[in-house]
């Protein structure tokens, strides 16, 4: 999904001694190892000719051998790292421990999903993110389940096709591809075999909520989780719903919220900084002393999300840190706004930033995107804003793109919403 710079980057970072690709990167080879300067060798899953200048090996050269022995190593261990989605910039490498894996499903999988061996596992996040480590390996393998793989990059038409053609009953998803699934009219039975279908990567909106269980039949499950937790440790749970929230904390897992002073927030529906606790939580940042520090506190992780609690424990999620809005001296959430935007009848997806007018004031700047078929009026979508939220964080901007900047993993990359902004 990244471009050959892209991943040169994150393969210099790591400072990698070997790289192991797949068919259609070998062409990419020179470019993607020119940054590296630990680079000794390459290892291709295919035996296509390459004229690289790394020497390059063939995976047939070791797929015969008998079975290694394991490594002794425990569940403190190093195991693997996964790089963040970099919503704020450039990734960083996340190091888990091998007890990390099955802490996900002995947490998540057992309690929320009660996944067992019959269920069968649709994945639109591929195994190299966090979500999809979890969706199509960790859990399946952990009750001896089925895992459906797709190669190729996610599409509506081809997740369609796969889940007639696959029977799955679980299928994972971000709210944009949700979005985008509604957008392509898909015959109501498409989803027929699927149990439950579980969302995360960004904050559902009720109204896609809505409009997906209404359509299709089943529950759907939103939650949060990061790469530095490894899956989801909050989550909705069936016959328990609450459209708009990230619904309650995992089994195994604590949250909390703390203020800029780090006291905690006790009081209900008062925004703080979410923390979290569990038995899956990476270690640290590779080579990032101060980002570690910042983001690992003892046994709590700072998310880096603003949250709100409701009285009887619902979790709501307000926006980044770094992306809240302070519009006339008040805070403004981000995916509020964005929730409003998104029940308009002509608006596929939506993202709300922040960014300073002539007097330099910040105000609120939407983004939208249209569905097919439809035109985007702004005319129509501001009356639609003014009769449906306060005025101070109404959008004072409304501006139509073909489509959000997005990480590999289907987070809206805000950060260059405002760079485009400031251009």
């Amino acid at each position: 999904m990244l471009t050959a710079d892209e991943l040169g980057e994150i393969v210099a970072d790591a400072e990698a001694g070997v790289i192991v690709l797949s068919a259609p990167y070998a062409g990419s080879l020179d470019a993607i190892a020119k940054p590296v300067a630990a680079l000794r060798a390459a290892v291709l899953l295919s035996d296509v000719a390459t004229d690289a200048a790394l020497p390059v090996h063939h995976w047939s050269h070791w797929s015969d051998t008998s079975e290694l022995p394991a490594a002794a190593t425990r569940r403190d261990s190093p195991a693997f790292w996964l790089y963040s989605s970099g919503t704020t910039g450039m990734p960083k490498g996340v190091m888990h421990c091998h007890g990390s894996l099955e802490a996900t499903a002995a947490t998540y999988a057992q309690h929320v999903l009660r996944i067992n061996h019959d269920d069968r596992c649709l994945s639109v996040a591929k195994l190299f993110f966090a979500y999809g480590l979890g969706n199509s390996l960790t859990f399946p393998f952990s009750v001896g389940a089925t895992a459906v793989l797709e190669p190729q990059r996610a599409t509506p038409a081809g997740m369609a096709a796969l889940l007639v053609a696959t029977r799955p009953t679980r299928f994972f998803a971000t709210p944009g591809f949700i979005a985008a699934l509604l957008d392509a009219d898909l015959p109501a039975d498409t989803f027929a075999s699927v149990r439950t279908t579980v969302t995360a990567g960004e904050a559902l909106p009720p109204e896609l909520h809505r409009r997906f269980t209404e359509r299709f039949g089943h529950p759907m499950l939103d939650g949060i989780g990061s790469t530095e937790a490894l899956h989801i440790f909050m989550s909705n749970r069936v016959a328990a719903e609450r459209p708009g929230t990230s619904g309650t904390p995992v089994e195994g897992y604590d949250v909390k919220l703390l203020d800029d002073h780090d006291a905690e927030v006790l009081e209900p529906d008062v925004p703080g900084y979410l923390h979290v606790r569990g038995p899956s939580t990476a270690t640290g940042y590779w080579c990032r002393r101060d980002a570690t520090q910042a983001a690992f506190r003892g046994e709590w992780l700072r998310t880096g999300d603003v949250y709100t609690r409701s009285a009887d424990g619902y979790w709501t999620f307000l926006g980044r840190n770094n992306d809240m809005i302070k519009a006339g001296g008040i805070w403004v959430s981000p995916a509020e706004v964005e929730a409003v935007l998104i029940e308009h009848v002509d608006v596929l997806e939506a993202a709300v930033v922040g960014a300073r007018d002539a007097s330099g004031l910040e105000t609120t700047v939407a983004f939208v995107v249209a569905r097919s078929g439809c035109a985007i009026d702004t005319d129509s979508i501001d009356a639609h804003c003014r009769s449906r939220m306060a005025a101070f964080k109404r959008p004072r901007r409304i501006i139509e793109i073909e489509a959000l900047p997005k990480t590999a993993t289907g987070k809206i990359r805000r950060f260059a919403l405002r760079e485009s902004l400031r251009e």
